[in-house]
């Protein structure tokens, strides 16, 4: 029987989470990543906190206002662990407007892109800002007065608002000290002046620059005293009871609108707000002092992000590559069912191409022997080529079966659309199973070939996604070996149809069998260590938070395995703690690739079990979810996952960081005399440099 473990050897979550944007963050911070990079780093820190705050806070306060007294696993209440995430949060945004205004801002200028402030304006400029704003910001701007007939407005989240300080009365006589200016959506948050106007080669003006300049011109006879940028961030967690609703997806979408006016949980301010104003926003919604973030600077950052399209400067952005298609399918036309027939294909993205995929299906879909595609969808974005296919193959009367995850986050809109359109064409469009998210990643073709019908399957570790397979380390396998086609059938069936579920093959199965089976191979290398045999673990995630699998990863330590685990995220494990994780190490690599992939190696008696998954160790990955974890079979793809999956991360000793035992990360110290970067090693071993015309 598993060994009870105490809260103090556990760690929290939320402020795992927030330990991992200060690594992001530290990427904005190091000089030897280009400049443009640097600034995408900053921004990317500000959308995660985005979601943290509307996912993750959110969920807190909400269990606080619920009288919720009851301890995460780490031993902490809701109302204990906020508390450490308002002061480390406030601490992590002020780290970050301190970057952005003493090195980034300054060193962007230095190369010719500024961000040019109102109090620097020159009279051409000027004169350029104020014909941009009557132009294009005045006709769709709605200013509006606080009185008792215009009461204070919906202000939707994450949007930018002005509030406005007033003095005078206004045509009809009113008084009001105070008015309210929200900026469409519609209008960009940074605009590029002509250079020859901002006298440098990109020179871009703030949007609240430009109405703080003119917002005199709203009320009109009247004293603006003060205006102010604001931003309001509100719960974003869906909520839609899956035992009660008959219909999901209408569910769902009547559900949608509501997100973007949840209850505030985070209020943005510039800092010379006055504390009158502060008072008043954080009184309309509900917040309290804990809540409010001044910030020296646009109180969204994340809108910067599209600054680097906007600058054509590739000596301050990462080097371009042409990812590479495995030799076998380099040809143009290569016929991907005999490819997969010769042998199973391994694709590691984003060093090798997502294009295979995309291949494969649109094969699938002009192929007459082709007779039935089935996949599923958690996110592939709003435009794309897998989707498109799907669409002509069932207008071609092919059977196309589709499992969309209506419940996946801030992408339910997305596939409502595309389910909608799979339906129209006459496609099968489930939605999975209720109370559990198809997180699965799985595509399979039924051809016929001799008079039978043959299998083949795709399975992933990322999402069917084109744009993210360029950004996100990924591992997909091509198979059509039996055994794992059956499982995959298996899996389909349980999702469109009704019924026990069966003993699969190879695979393992959340919410079924892929929990036990990790328990089982950690305990297994537990008792090869007690027998004095070699035992090694090796896993990668990005995220790890299941208790009772940190449990049997701590006896394991205790019974000798060596453990390695590479966790991109957040890890409730407490590593190279004495008389209980020694021999466990923990480390986080943060590079220009978001590192996405699952990987679990169990030494298993020197037979190398490899496996790939969709599933991170979390509670909602084996208990609520439906995932599928799949072996690597073939020896040579074994030890290609082996060497580019994880030695190369263990090796690593420029973006890889160390985690101690209280949770927190010291970056790899680079003492040898060769530079180790996991990320640039794939890139020159499988990734090709564009041709001269750069392409």
């Amino acid at each position: 029987m598993a060994r009870k473990f105490s809260p103090q050897q556990f760690l929290n979550r939320e402020l795992g989470q927030l330990e991992f944007n200060q690594r992001v963050l530290a990427q904005a911070e190091d000089t030897t990543i280009p400049l443009l990079e640097r600034l995408k780093y900053l921004c990317i820190v500000s959308s995660n906190l985005d979601e943290f705050f509307e996912i993750r806070v959110a969920g807190l306060k909400e269990q606080i206002k619920l009288g919720s007294v009851v301890a995460s696993v780490d031993g902490m209440t809701a109302k204990q662990t906020l508390k450490l995430v308002r002061d480390q949060a406030h601490r992590l945004i002020e780290r970050q407007y301190q970057l952005f205004n003493t090195d980034l801002v300054p060193a962007l200028a230095s190369q010719g892109i500024k961000f040019i402030r109102r109090t620097h304006w020159n009279e051409a400029q000027q004169a350029w800002v104020k014909d941009f704003f009557f132009r294009e910001v005045m006709p769709v701007l709605t200013p509006i007065g606080l009185d008792p007939a215009h009461p204070f407005p919906r202000v939707h989240n994450k949007s930018l608002n002005f509030a406005v300080e007033l003095q005078g009365k206004d045509a009809f006589g009113r008084n009001s000290a105070r008015a309210i200016v929200q900026a469409p959506r519609v209008l960009p948050r940074t605009i590029l002046m002509p250079p020859e106007i901002s006298g440098c080669e990109h020179g871009f003006v703030f949007l609240s620059s430009i109405l703080h300049a003119h917002v005199g011109e709203l009320f009109a006879g009247m004293e603006v005293l003060g205006c102010y940028q604001f931003r309001v961030t509100r719960n974003s967690d869906l909520f839609v009871d899956e035992e009660e609703v008959k219909n999901l997806r209408l569910s769902l979408q009547g559900e949608l609108p509501h997100r973007h006016f949840g209850d505030a949980v985070r209020l943005e301010i510039a800092d010379n707000c006055s504390p009158q104003v502060a008072e008043l926003l954080m009184r309309e919604f509900n917040l309290a002092p804990e809540d409010l973030y001044r910030v020296h600077g646009p109180v969204n950052l994340v809108r910067l992000m599209e600054i680097p399209g906007l600058v054509a400067r590739d000596d301050l952005k990462f080097t371009p590559f042409m990812p590479s298609i495995p030799t076998g399918l380099q040809k143009k036309g290569a016929d991907m069912f005999k490819a997969i027939r010769k042998g199973d294909v391994l694709l590691h993205h984003p060093f090798q191409s997502f294009k295979p995929v995309i291949d494969f299906i649109q094969q699938a879909t002009s192929d007459p022997d082709v007779v039935a595609i089935k996949q599923t969808v958690y996110r592939t974005g709003v435009d794309s080529a897998l989707m498109e296919a799907l669409i002509g193959a069932a207008q071609r009367g092919k059977e196309v079966t589709v499992v969309v995850e209506l419940l996946a986050r801030f992408d339910e809109e997305a596939n409502i659309n595309w389910a909608n359109r799979l339906e129209q064409v006459g496609a099968h469009v489930v939605y999975g199973v209720v109370g559990h998210k198809t997180h699965a990643k799985m595509l399979m073709v039924v051809r016929r070939e001799e008079g039978k019908l043959r299998r083949y399957v795709h399975l992933g570790t990322g999402n069917y996604h084109p744009r993210t397979a360029r950004l996100y380390t990924d591992f997909g396998l091509f198979t059509c070996n039996e055994e794992v086609c059956a499982d995959v059938n298996e899996v389909f069936s349980q999702l469109t149809s009704l019924g026990k579920a069966r003993k699969l093959n190879h695979l393992w199965q959340s919410p079924f069998t892929l929990h036990s089976e990790i328990l089982r191979a950690i305990q297994n290398e537990t008792r090869l260590a007690r027998e004095g045999k070699r035992a090694h673990i090796i896993a990668k995630m990005n995220a790890l938070l299941e208790p009772e699998t940190i449990g049997a990863l701590y006896e394991a330590s205790q019974a000798g395995v060596k453990i390695d685990l590479i966790v991109r995220g957040v890890c409730a494990l407490r590593p190279g703690v004495k008389g209980l994780s020694e021999n466990i190490r923990v480390r986080s690599v943060i590079g220009r690739f978001l590192e996405h992939s699952r990987i679990f190696y169990f030494c298993n008696d020197l037979r190398h079990d490899v496996y790939l998954a969709s599933a991170d160790w979390m509670d909602r990955n084996f208990f609520r979810r439906i995932e599928v974890c799949f072996p690597v079979l073939d020896k040579k793809l074994k030890k290609r996952v082996l060497d580019e999956g994880l030695k190369a991360y263990l090796q690593d000793n420029c973006q890889a960081w160390d985690m101690d035992g209280d949770g927190h990360y010291r970056r790899k110290a680079t003492r040898r005399a060769t530079r180790t970067c996991a990320q640039e090693g794939l890139l020159k071993q499988l990734a090709a440099l564009p041709d001269k015309t750069g392409n």
